[in-house]
């Protein structure tokens, strides 16, 4: 099972940018599809942006296109979601997470386990 430390988030202004970071251990990294996710105040998870395992392919929530960018340095372990031109709506808790599969991975719901995430504020 992989453990998952994300971190970056802050206060920022509107049309502020933010990159997250989320490190990840476990030998096969390269093997697993990523995933962004974030939880905003009152509302369910959901789905952001995930990238596969050689990182050729990246889908995203309509909502964010243009503004996120999954992205992620195997040899480092690590995945970052780089967020431009944010907006107040933004405002959640951010979670990474991992799975072999990347056709499944936009589904937070196969998920038994999360990290510690990382908050994100956006103020208008």
């Amino acid at each position: 099972q992989v453990q998952l430390v994300e971190s970056g988030g802050g206060l920022v202004q509107a049309g502020g940018s933010l990159r997250l970071s989320c490190a990840v251990s476990g030998r096969t990294f390269s093997s697993y599809a990523m995933g962004w996710f974030r939880q905003a105040p009152g509302k369910e998870r959901e789905f952001v942006a995930a990238i596969s395992g050689s990182g050729r392919n990246t889908y995203y929530l309509d909502s964010v296109k243009g503004r996120f960018t999954i992205s992620r340095d195997n040899a480092k372990n690590t995945i970052y979601l780089q967020i431009d031109s944010l907006k107040p709506e933004d405002t959640a808790v951010y979670y990474c997470n991992a799975d072999p599969i990347y056709g499944r991975i936009r589904n937070p719901g196969i998920f038994g386990s999360w990290g510690q995430g990382t908050q994100v504020t956006v103020s208008s």
